[in-house]
């Protein structure tokens, strides 16, 4: 029997309910030269029964010994896949039907690149549309510059190449648990460019209530050890604290806390817009101002700092002038105000 085009991987743990789903939403594919690798992570429900119930003599299903987590099965489904093409997906989430032959297609005519993803359409239980998380269009120079401060992808779009997967050794590392997804990306990048399909060719699952705070803390903190190794050269012993507050604030968008926070970070997004900006310069400059902003607001609408301290921290980020203000600055710093009038009035 020939290797198949694509193995598709699938880390399975406790999604007795949804992975049928799942399963379903790749035999309806256009492409048929394919098989499903999924690797049950030792779950404690009927999740490999159900696996096993399934007639579908392309799923080849895996029992792991222990639960060792998402990035350890991974690292198992991709020492039993075949395929040219890797393509990850997670238990929960759903395929379009061309997904699979639309990025076999791109990978096919675009040599250069390793890895490409896809736009992701979000939606809630019960088949509701979900507010939309992750960015818009993207091309190879704004995923360069995006990936030195947020992960702007999701895996369960990426296909990779198979050679340049089985090159990782190992293919996702548990000691970023939470952040194994946005460790591989930077991982693989050596091997070539990092595309995206500007159309959702995967439906992500939100599951109500969301992620626990316990979690979310855990994924910024994560994606922060991620961060702090890119910066590592540029910045040295500063750069777990770079990676920390780039993760909370760039990528999070959680509010800066006080001015002295928000100087640090502009001094330490300078950097890295000198760093990396030079692998994304037609889309770097201008993406860094408008996260530049986006940071600095965070705190001044909450009443964290005000106008003068934003323009003292703008200084430090172009390291002249404070340039052009942003035209919501002055609403900002007012909703700021009644914000601290208000919690001191309490």
């Amino acid at each position: 029997m020939s290797d198949p085009q694509v193995s598709v991987i699938i880390a399975a743990y406790n999604g007795a309910r949804l992975i049928t789903e799942t399963i379903a939403s790749l035999t309806a594919q256009t492409l048929r030269d394919f098989e499903i690798v999924v690797v049950d992570d030792a779950s404690t429900d009927d999740t490999l029964a159900v696996l096993r119930s399934i007639p579908e003599p392309r799923l080849r299903i895996v029992a792991a010994p222990a639960n060792g987590g998402p990035a350890v099965a991974r690292t198992i489904a991709l020492e039993h896949a075949r395929g040219r093409y890797i393509a990850g997906l997670d238990q929960d989430d759903l395929c379009r039907p061309d997904r699979l032959a639309r990025q076999v297609a791109f990978l096919d005519t675009h040599r250069d690149t390793v890895l490409v993803a896809s736009a992701a359409e979000p939606f809630g239980e019960g088949g509701l549309p979900a507010v939309a998380s992750h960015a818009g269009l993207t091309d190879p120079d704004t995923i360069d510059w995006r990936l030195s401060w947020c992960n702007p992808l999701v895996w369960s779009s990426v296909m990779i190449r198979g050679d340049a997967a089985r090159a990782l050794d190992p293919f996702e590392r548990d000691a970023v648990r939470f952040a194994e997804d946005f460790d591989l990306y930077h991982r693989i990048r050596s091997f070539g460019r990092i595309a995206r399909i500007d159309a959702p060719l995967i439906r992500y699952r939100h599951h109500a209530g969301g992620v626990s705070k316990h979690t979310r803390d855990r994924m910024i903190a994560a994606a922060g050890e991620v961060l702090a190794i890119r910066y590592a050269d540029a910045m040295g012993d500063t750069a777990p604290r770079a990676g920390a507050l780039m993760s909370r604030h760039a990528a999070a968008r959680l509010p800066v806390p006080d001015a002295e926070t928000l100087g640090e970070i502009s001094g330490m997004l300078a950097v890295i817009v000198h760093v990396f900006g030079p692998l994304a310069p037609s889309v770097a400059p201008s993406e860094a101002d408008r996260l530049w902003w986006q940071i600095a607001r965070s705190g001044l609408r909450r009443g964290r700092y005000g106008i003068t301290d934003v323009k003292r921290a703008r200084r430090i980020f172009i390291r002249s002038s404070p340039g052009n203000v942003h035209p919501a600055i002055l609403r900002d710093a007012a909703i700021g105000w009644a914000r601290r009038r208000w919690q001191q009035g309490r």
